[in-house]
């Protein structure tokens, strides 16, 4: 790819939290940013200062409302990237939600509402986006998945079941598309400083920590920044970022 041409990000769940940051620092190694949103104006106010703040600091963004779950919305956001930005370089899907509870009294709805959100979405978003990556003959996709997917956590079926659903997605894909040149890597985060993380009780989790503490969206944005480098070696890879929690 010749110089002059920027890469194109495209995050999904960027207005706020782990998706905000990674916008923040992909837009600081020169990418141009989709910031994608769930379309409500709290979401949508918030969308619009990520992308203040990165043309604050001379680059370029996008923002996009979009329902990730609604596939033929996404369609739409992937097609509006490609028209006013040429390209896609980097997916990172994300977008997710908790609505934690013990399984014998988790309802339809918390459990149907999670899996869309967290699963199917990833399907709904990378499946166009691939196929514009395979045109390009190149891409790196990053999934969002958690240790949770890796080792189930109580009162976490819902969630627990949804990262370890993207976690074999990755896996998958990775095979199906590494010979046009694309990388699909799933980040596995531990306990994370955000809204999710908010009620919980850190002084008792970081006691389980190696490291003693809780990570930072900073953390998860540093892995990747790393993974979402063209002509990358690592594919179908899932890294935790978990303070060494799951050792």
């Amino acid at each position: 790819m010749s110089e002059d041409i920027k890469r194109v990000a495209l995050i999904t769940g960027a207005s706020s939290g782990i998706g905000k940051v990674c916008a923040l620092e992909l837009a600081k190694e020169g990418y141009q940013i989709v910031v994608n949103y769930y379309p409500v104006p709290p979401c949508e106010a918030e969308a619009n200062e990520v992308v203040k703040e990165i043309e604050g600091f001379g680059g370029k963004a996008i923002a996009i409302g979009c329902d990730v779950t609604d596939s033929k919305a996404v369609g739409e956001m992937v097609d509006q990237t490609v028209k006013e930005l040429g390209r896609i370089d980097v997916l990172v899907n994300n977008a997710g939600i908790t609505r934690d509870g013990l399984l014998i009294r988790m309802s339809d709805e918390d459990w149907e509402k999670v899996v869309n959100t967290n699963f199917n979405s990833v399907f709904y978003v990378t499946r166009p986006v691939a196929k514009v990556m395979m045109k390009q003959r190149s891409g790196n996709i990053i999934n969002m998945a958690s240790i949770t997917g890796v080792y189930g956590n109580a009162g976490q079926a819902n969630y627990a079941s949804t990262k370890a659903g993207v976690i074999g997605f990755t896996k998958t894909i990775a095979k199906e598309l590494a010979s046009r040149g694309i990388t699909a890597n799933a980040v596995a985060p531990g306990f994370i400083k955000t809204a999710m993380t908010e009620k919980l009780d850190t002084e008792k989790i970081e006691a389980n920590i190696p490291l003693r503490r809780l990570g930072t969206p900073e953390d998860i944005a540093d892995v990747v920044k790393f993974l979402a480098k063209p002509g990358s070696y690592i594919t179908g890879q899932v890294i935790g970022v978990d303070g060494g929690l799951v050792i």
